[in-house]
């Protein structure tokens, strides 16, 4: 694996196990390049609303273009993993 590859890997596996470290905490953009698209979506610290299970879950949304309320934004569609690598492995990157 190429340096630059590798750094950006441990790089988002880094923001995305250390929600303290989010500038949009309780969101962390994250981005889906392939074969010339792009695809925004955001991470969600559920904790910070009470709620578990959503930590390897990318809600596909813009983040500045949010639903203004937590249901309307849970019912967003979703990808949903059960860890942060799969999440990079799915081809998820922080933005």
């Amino acid at each position: 694996m190429a340096t630059g590859v590798r750094h950006a890997r441990e790089r988002t596996l880094l923001f995305l196990t250390t929600p303290a470290l989010w500038p949009s905490w309780p969101f962390l953009p994250v981005v889906r390049r392939t074969r010339g698209t792009e695809e925004l979506g955001v991470v969600f610290d559920s904790r910070a609303a009470g709620l578990t299970g959503f930590s390897a879950t990318v809600f596909h949304a813009n983040l500045y273009l949010l639903p203004p309320t937590l249901d309307r934004f849970l019912e967003l569609p979703r990808d949903t993993y059960d860890s942060a690598e799969e999440v990079i492995a799915s081809g998820w990157a922080v933005d």
